[in-house]
């Protein structure tokens, strides 16, 4: 068993600059590898993540453009019927002004016939009245004319 101890105390002994290099190795590898390549790595995730939020921002950016503009363009549209809107009412109005001067014309041409109707029916009357007693006087006349005088 000594021997055995002995063997053992001797790899062990062997195995002490294996440690040692191997530790060496962990510690530069720690220090020229794995540090540099974390912090490029955690650079890398943070620009990306970065550029991924900046994305979002911008998408949200031109959805509130595009939410504004589509307002803006409700707005013009709403300003130009209520244009439109005051144009036609306008436009009918002036219509029913026209319509409305056109028919008092009318009804002034109308009351201006009837009562050139009435004046000329009152002459035609007075006419006829006139020549009704000239015709009935003249028949009287004959009538009452001795049978044989005016013939």
């Amino acid at each position: 068993m000594d021997e055995t101890l002995r063997q053992l105390g001797g790899l062990l002994l062997g195995a002490v600059p294996t440690v040692i290099v191997l530790a060496l190795l962990s510690v530069l590898y720690a220090t020229i590898v794995h540090r540099p390549l974390r912090r490029v790595l955690d650079e890398r995730r943070s620009k990306t993540e970065g550029a991924v939020e900046k994305s979002r921002a911008d998408i949200a950016a031109a959805e509130a453009r595009t939410s504004e503009y589509e307002q803006r363009l409700r707005e013009a549209r709403a300003t130009i019927f209520r244009a439109q809107e005051a144009r036609r009412k306008a436009a009918l109005d002036v219509r029913t002004a026209a319509m409305n001067e056109a028919r008092g014309k009318a009804q002034g041409q109308v009351q201006a016939a009837k009562a050139d109707i009435e004046k000329d029916r009152e002459t035609a009357q007075t006419a006829l009245q006139g020549q009704a007693q000239a015709l009935a006087a003249e028949v009287i006349r004959r009538v009452l004319e001795p049978a044989g005088a005016g013939r």
